[in-house]
């Protein structure tokens, strides 16, 4: 990725309409959250966030994803005036990185 590209392959990022969105990773999230993988290699990245998205809420989530994905927010800044404890924010940003590359993977298939 070269400088001028955006950070992450995300629609509100790119403009570009075939990039998932960032309700596309959030629901992902959730969705893993919700139903965590068993087996799998990320299945880790799931249990994290069952874990986040029971302590602070899908909005709360949305909104820290949001900052990372399109603002530009590092990790632990993200979670600035939520409430959320930093650590929590790298756990979220990793999580959701990992999740916007599986979704941009799928596209290319």
């Amino acid at each position: 990725m070269t400088d001028a590209e955006p950070l992450y392959d995300v629609r509100e990022r790119t403009g570009n309409p075939e990039h998932p969105s960032v309700d596309d990773v959030v629901e992902l999230v959730l969705e893993r959250a919700e139903h965590p993988r068993a087996d799998h290699q990320d299945a880790h990245l799931d249990e994290v966030m069952a874990t986040v998205v029971d302590r602070y809420g899908s909005e709360t989530i949305r909104t820290v994803i949001h900052r990372i994905l399109v603002e530009e927010y590092p990790f632990r800044t993200a979670t600035v005036d939520l409430d959320v404890d930093t650590i929590d924010g790298v756990r979220i940003g990793t999580a959701a990185g990992q999740f916007l590359v599986e979704l941009n993977a799928r596209q290319d298939d």
